[in-house]
């Protein structure tokens, strides 16, 4: 090893130990900082969904996939619906769910313990019957002819008052389209007994809707659902249009008034033939509130992509949005909503900015606290090399004054001496600091030529 490198070697070391109580408190600050911030989000998170093969269930897989790019694995938690999965997170067995709105009047006196993540696309009430069996129902009740008491002879329904005596499926009780329906129905002056009424799940009664078996069957779905996909296209299959969409949305402030698009179903065969009046609810992304703030992040990321383009019943970017939302509205989630995705993650690895996202203001304050803390380590460190020399001081006096006291000894301590002079010859001190150990070499010196002369 070369002198100047034994040199580097020495002033480190003395900087490390120098520095090294004040390193360990900034260590200790940082630990502290970190399991208080928990800044890194699990790595696995549940999401309730929908029954199989609904639109809850199709955008359920687009966020596992999307959130998977970022190393985290989405639990899809299948259910019955929007009742069930407002259920789910509330018992805590799920931390993500699809809800719809008016939903949440249910949960009045529970506390509030959900957050949303924003509103992210419509789900319109679909009331699909079949004509065939409107039409035997028109006639074999000529009485009601007109449209607020019964089915019309032309098979067609526009209002709820025309399903009396038709067998009618109106969802899972778990999904919430029950409760919502007997509102209608109350709403309409409808008794349920004036009709057949069936709770099935989507699967079966859509089977028994194309068997025969049923006469109309309700869903509460977005247009993604293959369900509804399918029945715009069956043949002798048709979509209750609500021409009272309005009086719906002033009735009930969960509702909105939409309307299906001529042609939007399928263009060549200009499926819907004409626009139809509809009315939805609006279906919110909710969260229990101790969520991570970086899984919030990036689901509500994830829902920007998923939801923002144009729809059947929406144009582009108009979806997530923070209206139409019972449940108040996660900070991540306004966040991503008002400036897009964080800067940070546009251009590092997730884990990484959001590490330095949720740690830079704790940064601050430790740096702004171990900044007069960190005035002591010069002054420690030239002590410390400084002491290499000035230990050797005290030897030497010492030499003299027991030459002074025992002149006779002057070969013993000349021994001494030459001993002491061959140890400092082996310090080794930043250059910046030489001049002193010059200084003490000629202090052995005069030393020496006093000994000689006693």
């Amino acid at each position: 090893m070369t002198h100047a490198m034994h040199r580097m070697l020495v002033a480190l070391r003395a900087l490390l130990v120098s520095a090294g109580p004040f390193l360990l408190i900034a260590v200790v600050l940082l630990a502290l900082a970190y399991w208080w911030l928990d800044p890194n989000p699990p790595r696995r998170v549940r999401l309730a969904t929908g029954p199989a093969q609904s639109a809850y269930a199709e955008f359920g897989a687009r966020y596992k996939k999307a959130l998977a790019a970022n190393g985290i694995a989405v639990e899809l938690v299948p259910s019955e619906g929007s009742a069930a999965n407002r259920r789910l997170l509330h018992e805590g067995k799920a931390d993500l769910g699809f809800v719809q709105g008016g939903s949440g009047n249910a949960e009045r006196q529970q506390p509030v313990d959900l957050v949303s993540l924003g509103s992210l696309f419509v789900e319109p009430v679909w009331l699909f019957y079949r004509e065939e069996a409107v039409r035997k129902a028109a006639g074999a009740d000529r009485s009601r002819t007109d449209r607020k008491n019964g089915p019309r002879a032309d098979a067609t329904l526009t209002s709820v008052t025309q399903l009396k005596g038709l067998r009618v499926n109106i969802g899972a009780p778990g999904s919430g389209v029950p409760r919502l329906m007997h509102r209608l129905l109350d709403a309409n002056h409808v008794d349920p007994k004036a009709m057949h009424l069936s709770e099935l799940d989507q699967t079966p009664a859509t089977a028994a809707f194309l068997d025969g078996k049923l006469d109309a069957i309700v869903f509460v779905s977005a247009p993604e659902s293959l369900m509804v996909q399918m029945l715009l296209r069956t043949p002798g299959v048709r979509l209750m249009a609500f021409e009272q969409s309005e009086a719906y949305a002033r009735r009930f402030p969960f509702l909105t008034p939409v309307t299906l698009p001529r042609g939007v179903v399928d263009l060549a065969a200009d499926v819907p033939p004409h626009d139809v009046p509809l009315v939805a609810t609006t279906t919110s992304l909710l969260a229990r509130d101790g969520t991570h703030p970086a899984l919030l992040l990036l689901f509500s990321e994830a829902a920007q992509k998923i939801h923002g383009g144009a729809g059947w019943f929406n144009r582009a970017h108009e979806f997530p949005d923070a209206a139409n939302t019972e449940y108040p509205l996660a900070a991540p989630a306004e966040r991503v909503m008002r400036t897009g995705t964080p800067l940070l993650q546009r251009y590092l690895p997730f884990w990484l900015a959001n590490l330095v996202d949720r740690m830079w203001l704790a940064l601050g304050l430790i740096v702004a606290a171990l900044l007069p803390l960190s005035r002591v380590v010069p002054p420690l460190y030239e002590f410390r090399i400084r002491s290499r020399v000035f230990r050797w001081y005290g030897r030497l006096r010492e030499i003299e004054h027991r030459l002074e006291a025992e002149p006779q000894n002057a070969p013993q301590l000349l021994e001494e001496l030459d001993a002491l002079e061959q140890r400092v010859g082996k310090v080794v001190v930043p250059l910046s600091y030489t001049d002193e150990l010059y200084a003490l070499r000629n202090y052995i010196g005069m030393v020496r030529g006093k000994l000689k002369q006693a």
